[in-house]
């Protein structure tokens, strides 16, 4: 019965814990640095911390999160995540994705550079 209490416990401390602070360390980027060091990053996990500005969930089975940080210029400011989680408009998230380069999902849908198995924390719904 301790056993099963104390295994309870020590999994809800675990959740609680941000994932950031859970994970290796990973490279923290700003949405302009993915754009610049997409070659480079391509094929890493790195970490992330921004805003929702747009949302399309349930897309060949994942949610489109458009995330920004207030980085890059037109084309650069704006990246997009794929996750199984979702969020909200004006959402403040930290993000770990995995950085792929040349992403083509057809019927037109082609991304130089997209985040995709993203973890979303600091979801505020």
């Amino acid at each position: 019965m301790y056993n099963k209490i104390l295994t309870a416990v020590f999994t809800a401390l675990i959740a609680a814990i941000p994932t950031s602070l859970l994970a290796a360390d990973l490279p923290v980027k700003t949405v302009e640095q993915i754009f610049a060091q997409q070659t480079e990053l391509s094929g890493q996990k790195i970490h992330l911390s921004g805003k929702v500005v747009k949302v399309n969930n349930g897309i060949m089975g994942k949610n489109f999160i458009h995330i920004q940080d207030g980085t890059g210029a037109e084309g650069t400011n704006d990246i997009i995540v794929t996750s199984q989680q979702t969020a909200n408009l004006g959402d403040e998230l930290e993000i770990e994705a995995l950085v792929i380069t040349n992403r083509d999902f057809g019927m037109g849908y082609s991304y130089a550079v997209i985040l995709e198995e993203g973890t979303l924390s600091g979801i505020s719904h």
